[in-house]
């Protein structure tokens, strides 16, 4: 029963999670009751069966109004990447001797926070004598949501601070069908959660999504898909003008819808962000779906968890007789568990980092890796 610890640290997420990959024919063991937080928990998925021994995370907060430099995100991850390590260990209740490899993010990401958890990583491979699993962060994602929620073959939307891809799988490549042309969803989010100067804790993009809920007025902005692909970049632009408009409102000069006759507010700014930004991405989706004849849409990264996201995927979906598949926050936002489910996969295969290949990089495409571990 191979065990795997994944170290996750590509942007200001440190995670430390330990996986352990049970044969089907394998009887119950103490390992079953699964840990991730306070739940016991089992993947009942059509792939490989997974146990979640643990998952912990540390997550850098900035300032509101501000965003996380690299350098700061580095220095957390080195002062909290020990700590994280020896708490996962102990709350999976398994010795040094029952672990097969060390898994870690080798891209992409942010230079100096991919660094940090790649030089952990590097440490205990040599202290404790065990093979080293550089993982693609992007495919973590998607192998995890597959495991947790048991899509078989569905097209993926990875939608996450750093990534905005439409993916398929064929040929032991996940292929790209669109993706973003400049800067991706969750950017575009927390760059405008900045604008406003919301609240960096727990996530700028949850902020959002809370504030969206109150509002009422949908306002016009750029609709940027181009073929398979998206734009943010300028739907961010119109955002910021509207929001030095809305700081410059007075009473005495107000701001009204010209339907409803309602004050613009906060939340009105969020909403309409929200709901344009997902109708791209659920038409673009969709197109991939019709292409390669898909039935299934999972959904994963740190936007994934955005409940309107999902509900608006899921109206796509129904429409053409399909389903959606997602996660909650514990796995769709960045987590060394899926970490170790991806490097424990590999590693099954026989892949290995050898230590002068230990690298990080910030580029690291997604249809770069041979998934030789799916047919």
């Amino acid at each position: 029963m191979p065990i795997a610890i994944g170290l996750e640290g590509s942007a200001n997420k440190l995670g430390v999670g330990i996986i352990l990959h049970p044969s089907a024919s394998t009887p119950s063991s103490p390992h079953d009751s699964a840990h991730s937080g306070d739940e016991a928990f089992t993947s009942k998925s059509t792939s490989p069966p997974v146990q979640i021994l643990a998952n912990l995370r540390h997550t850098f907060v900035s300032p509101p109004g501000t965003g996380f430099l690299p350098k700061d995100t580095a220095a957390h991850h080195r002062r909290w990447v020990v700590r994280l390590t020896k708490q996962a260990l102990k709350q999976a209740r398994i010795q040094l001797e029952d672990v097969d490899c060390i898994c870690y993010t080798k891209g992409p990401g942010m230079g100096a926070p991919l660094g940090a958890v790649a030089i952990a990583a590097r440490t205990l491979s040599q202290l404790w004598d065990k093979p080293l699993i550089g993982v693609n962060h992007c495919v973590g994602h998607i192998e995890m949501g597959r495991a947790i929620t048991g899509a078989e073959n569905p097209v993926v939307l990875y939608v996450s601070g750093g990534n905005t891809q439409v993916i398929a799988y064929s040929a032991q490549r996940y292929r790209i069908f669109g993706e973003a042309l400049d800067i991706a969803v969750g950017n575009c989010l927390d760059r405008f959660a900045r604008v406003l100067n919301i609240s960096n804790d727990p996530a700028p993009g949850y902020n959002i999504e809370q504030l969206a809920k109150d509002g009422k007025c949908l306002l016009e902005l750029p609709y940027a898909v181009k073929g398979m692909d998206v734009s943010f970049s300028g739907i961010l632009a119109r955002l910021e003008e509207l929001a030095r408009r809305l700081t410059t409102t007075t009473s005495a000069s107000p701001w009204l819808d010209p339907d409803t006759g309602l004050d613009i507010t906060k939340s009105d700014l969020c909403f309409t962000l929200q709901e344009t930004v997902f109708a791209m991405l659920v038409e673009i989706t969709e197109r991939a779906m019709a292409h390669v004849g898909a039935q299934q849409v999972l959904i994963v990264g740190g936007v994934g968890c955005n409940e309107r996201l999902q509900q608006m995927m899921g109206m796509m979906a129904s429409e053409r007789g399909g389903s959606v598949y997602a996660t909650d926050e514990r796995f769709c936002i960045d987590n060394g568990i899926m970490i170790a489910h991806a490097g424990l996969l590999a590693h099954g295969k026989g892949f290995e980092t050898k230590l002068e290949e230990s690298t990080f990089t910030q580029r690291f495409r997604t249809d770069e890796v041979l998934v030789n571990w799916r047919d």
